[in-house]
């Protein structure tokens, strides 16, 4: 039996599910500055499964760093969420 697929699977679905509230926290928090942080996080990760010879672990961290990249994007749209009231704006954090 072969639980490759299986586990990249379920890794790229945690993984999906983690960034979320991920976003939604980081927004909340600290808006859309720390877009950098999600790209430094796709970098380091997207080297690292340029070298990681193994396929499972390789796989998730392409995985992990396009999710990450992704969330750059989804920080922009909470922006744009929070500002239709769809989620609660942060009343400590000064936005100009």
């Amino acid at each position: 039996m072969n639980f490759t697929g299986i586990i990249i699977g379920v890794s790229s679905f945690l993984c999906i599910g983690l960034f979320h509230p991920i976003v939604i926290k980081a927004e909340y928090y600290l808006g859309v500055r720390c877009w950098w942080i999600f790209l430094l996080i796709a970098v380091i990760c997207i080297a690292g499964s340029l070298f990681t010879a193994a396929t499972i672990p390789s796989t998730i961290l392409g995985v992990v760093a396009f999710s990450s990249l992704w969330s750059i994007l989804e920080l922009f749209k909470q922006r744009e969420r929070v500002a239709k009231g769809w989620f609660p704006k942060n009343p400590k954090r000064n936005d100009k």
